[in-house]
């Protein structure tokens, strides 16, 4: 049993710059493919936010949300850059606010993990742009016939023209009423093609050193700023690869994000979220694990002196209150458990049991199906009422229990 007590560190309130989160309990960006059929948010994702909102999430992240038409691995994303996508998006910020939470955009571009064939990028009319005319190793477009890999990108001839979708993405996220906007500089998608020297190797003035590879990632993170203003914005980062074939050696990695997140930190941003190493997600190319497992709280934390640090990748409650305890964090993000637990944040404080079915992974993506359908494994987990239970008891020992069960079955799940 754990004491509220021990848990207390995760439901302090915390400022971001003007904002005030009501605890520190996070929900990480979950891709869930139910934007259907046309890339705009609908009545099933405004539910799907609503719930978590009201299970108490103090800062809710949107699922990766495409800031111009893509060839996604996950069809059915939801999109931000038409007049009727932040519409949609209205409504859910709209549910969001009502329950008490703050939402972020998280802004996403896949560079050269889209596929060219794919419906959105037909409708893109434009290549598959990327860094450098590299193609990641695997990949699974399982909504492509014969199932079809990675392809060889386009490099594209001048990284402004990306930048500009960007902030055109952000003027768009304001107006659809969020409160901020993540940058999504992890897993292997675009700004962290520009980051790692596997996946950039241009010789003008953003590739080569570990200063011009930062670039596209900070100049980024300022056309943001011009729309939303410092603390406003934000970014997440991964570090240690490994998805979607990324990572450098051990030492060429520590430079070059030591170095981003020492400039980055000069911006003075909402947050930096940083995920740890993933096993689960690290593909195995000629054998060999592909990531570059490594502390990336005691290799980063240092590096960011004055914006607040988020700690995202299979930390257990327990766990996260004890980095906000010893000023290793100031929030903690949540993944996975946010699937089949609408009311985590209340879970976690109340030590209520999980539900066994919420770790059935054929639920977590939603290719096929009518609205209606796809409500399964999405909108149909039940909450737990809590006007009578007593602060002072909780039990987060079953979380190690039920993050067991999601790595045996994240392992059957054919990662793309």
């Amino acid at each position: 049993m754990s004491s509220s007590t021990t848990l207390a560190p995760l439901f302090e309130p915390l400022k971001l710059g003007s904002l005030s989160l009501r605890n520190r309990v996070v929900m990480s960006a979950l891709t869930r493919n139910r934007s259907l059929p046309d890339t705009v948010p609908n009545s099933l994702n405004v539910e799907y936010y609503r719930q978590r909102a009201r299970g108490g999430a103090g800062l809710i992240l949107t699922e990766g949300t495409l800031i111009t038409p893509q060839g996604s691995e996950w069809p059915y994303a939801p999109g931000i850059w038409s007049e009727e996508q932040v519409n949609g998006w209205k409504k859910v910020t709209s549910a969001v606010h009502e329950e008490g939470s703050l939402m972020f955009c998280q802004l996403w571009h896949l560079g050269r993990v889209s596929h060219p064939d794919a419906p959105e990028q037909k409708k893109a009319g434009v290549p598959v742009y990327a860094p450098s005319a590299i193609a990641a190793r695997g990949g699974n477009f399982r909504f492509l016939e014969g199932g079809p890999g990675y392809v060889t990108p386009t490099e594209i001839d001048d990284p402004l023209k990306l930048i500009e979708l960007f902030k055109k993405a952000a003027r768009n996220a304001k107006k659809a009423g969020f409160d901020g906007v993540e940058l999504h500089g992890a897993n292997g998608y675009l700004v962290h093609q520009f980051l790692d020297s596997t996946s950039n190797k241009r010789t003008d003035k953003w590739g080569g050193s570990v200063e011009n590879r930062c670039k596209f990632g900070l100049e980024t993170l300022k056309a943001l700023i011009e729309i939303w203003g410092a603390n406003r914005v934000a970014i997440k980062i991964s570090p240690t690869g490994g998805y979607n074939d990324m990572g450098m050696p051990l030492e060429e990695t520590l430079e070059t994000y030591r170095h981003f997140l020492s400039e980055v930190d000069k911006l003075k941003l909402a947050y930096i979220c940083v995920a740890r190493y993933s096993d689960l997600t690290d593909p195995v190319f000629d054998g060999q694990k592909r990531g570059i497992p490594h502390d990336v709280v005691e290799s980063y934390r240092p590096s960011v002196k004055s914006t607040r640090f988020f700690i995202n990748g299979g930390v257990s409650p327990d766990e996260g209150a004890q980095f906000i305890a010893d000023g290793k964090a100031d929030a903690i993000v949540f993944g996975f458990l946010h699937i089949g637990h609408p009311d985590l944040a209340k879970r976690i404080k109340y030590g209520k049991a999980l539900h066994p079915e919420a770790t059935q992974f054929t639920k977590f993506y939603g290719f096929e199906g009518t609205l209606e359908e796809q409500a399964a494994g999405y909108t149909d987990y039940p909450e737990e009422k809590y006007d009578d239970i007593p602060a002072g008891k909780t039990n987060s020992s079953m979380f190690g229990q039920v993050n067991k069960k999601f790595r045996n079955l994240r392992k059957r799940l054919t990662l793309s």
